[in-house]
C-alpha cells in the first residue's frame, strides 16, 4: 500500500486506546441503536446521509455475533483477522477481500496492533451505478455474483476474494480509500465508478472467488459459470460432470435451481453474446465467427442467432457497425 495511506491507517484510535486502557467490551453506542440490538445500525456508522464510508477495523477487542443493516466489505491491508460468518471460520490474510450481504451474521476475534484492515460500510442504493456499469453485456457469472450480494438470506451470504496479487484490484481499493479519506471533489461519482471498476476486475478474476463451504450448490454453480465464461467454445456438461464428480442429473438440477436456466441455455447465451461482439468489432466472416464460438453446424448457428435476435448475423453486423 502507498506509505502515505498506510500511515493514516496505522495509528491507534481513541476507541482502541479506551480498550487498551481497560474497557474490554465494545462501546455499543458507537454501533447499535439500543442496548438489546445485535444489528449494527447504518445510522451509527454512516454519518450525514452518506451512502458509503470506511473506517479502520477496531483492533484488540472481540466483536460478538452481529448483523448489519447495510452491505459491508473488509479489505485486509496487513496481517490477519479471523471472522465467523454464519458460524463458518474465515481467516483473512493480506490483500484479501470479504463481502457480506445484509443477511450475514458475523463474529470477529481480536486483532493485534499490526493487523490492519479497512471496513467499508455501504448502503445498497450506492451499488446502482456500479451494477449498471457491469451490466452492459449479459453475463451469467456477473448476475450470480450480484445475487450473492443482494438476494434474501441464502446458504451463502458472503463472497471471499484472494486478491493480493491482482494489481488492478489493489490499486482500485487504494483509490477508494484515498477518495473517502481526503473527500476529493466529485467524490460520489468517483466512488461509484471506482466500485464499478472494482467489480469488473473481480469478475475478470473469478477464479479467486470463494463461497461458503456449506453452500455446495453455489460453489458448483460458480465453477460451471466460470467454465462457460472462459471456455465457451468447448464447454460441455458431460466434461464438467466428470471434473466435478457430480452425475449429470444432479448437476443439471443444481444449475437450474441456482440460475433458473439449463446448461444448454447458459452456454447458448454466452456464445451468442460473443458472436454479437465479434460481428460488431472484427472483420471475421460470419462462418469464421460461428466456428470460433463453438458451432461447426453453420445452419444451426444461423437458426439460433435469428431466433435470439430476430435478424440474421449479417444484418446485425450492418446495423451495429
Amino acid at each position: 500500500m502507498n506509505p502515505v495511506l498506510f500511515e493514516k491507517l496505522m495509528p491507534i484510535t481513541e476507541e482502541e486506546r479506551d480498550i487498551l486502557d481497560g474497557d474490554r467490551v465494545i462501546d455499543r453506542s458507537l454501533y447499535y441503536s439500543d442496548d438489546r440490538s445485535s444489528e449494527i445500525d447504518s445510522s451509527r456508522v454512516l454519518k450525514n446521509g452518506k451512502q458509503i464510508d470506511f473506517r479502520p477495523h477496531t483492533r484488540f477487542i472481540h466483536f460478538p455475533k452481529h448483523t448489519h443493516n447495510y452491505v459491508e466489505f473488509i479489505y485486509m491491508v496487513q496481517g490477519t483477522t479471523t471472522h465467523y460468518i454464519d458460524d463458518e471460520e474465515i481467516r483473512l490474510e493480506e490483500g484479501d477481500l470479504l463481502f457480506l450481504n445484509q443477511h450475514a451474521t458475523q463474529e470477529i476475534l481480536p486483532a493485534g496492533k499490526d493487523d490492519i484492515a479497512v471496513n467499508f460500510m455501504i448502503l445498497p442504493q450506492f451499488f446502482d451505478e456500479a451494477f449498471r456499469m457491469i451490466g452492459a453485456e449479459d453475463n451469467a457469472l456477473r448476475d450470480f455474483i450480484i445475487s450473492c450480494l443482494t438476494d434474501d438470506d441464502l446458504a451463502s451470504n458472503y463472497l471471499y476474494f484472494h486478491a493480493k496479487d491482482i494489481v488492478p484490484v489493489q490499486n482500485l481499493l487504494e483509490n477508494l480509500i484515498w477518495n473517502l479519506l481526503e473527500e476529493e471533489p466529485n467524490r460520489r461519482s468517483l466512488n461509484q465508478v471506482t466500485m464499478g471498476l472494482l467489480f469488473l476486475s473481480l469478475i475478470n478474476h473469478s477464479e479467486e472467488i470463494r463461497i461458503s463451504n456449506r453452500s455446495f450448490d453455489r460453489q458448483v454453480t460458480m465453477s460451471v459459470l466460470r467454465e462457460i465464461e472462459t471456455d465457451y467454445p468447448n464447454a460441455t456438461l458431460s466434461r464438467l460432470s466428470e471434473e466435478l464428480h457430480i452425475d449429470l442429473y444432479t448437476l443439471s438440477r443444481i444449475l437450474k435451481k441456482e440460475t433458473g436456466k439449463t446448461f444448454k441455455k447458459l452456454l447458448e447465451e454466452k456464445r451468442l453474446n460473443q458472436a454479437c461482439f465479434l460481428l460488431t468489432n472484427t472483420k471475421l466472416t460470419v462462418d469464421e465467427i460461428a466456428r470460433n464460438i463453438g458451432y461447426e453446424n453453420l445452419s444451426f448457428f444461423y437458426r439460433l442467432f435469428q431466433r435470439a435476435f430476430g435478424i440474421t448475423p449479417r444484418a446485425y453486423r450492418l446495423q451495429n457497425r
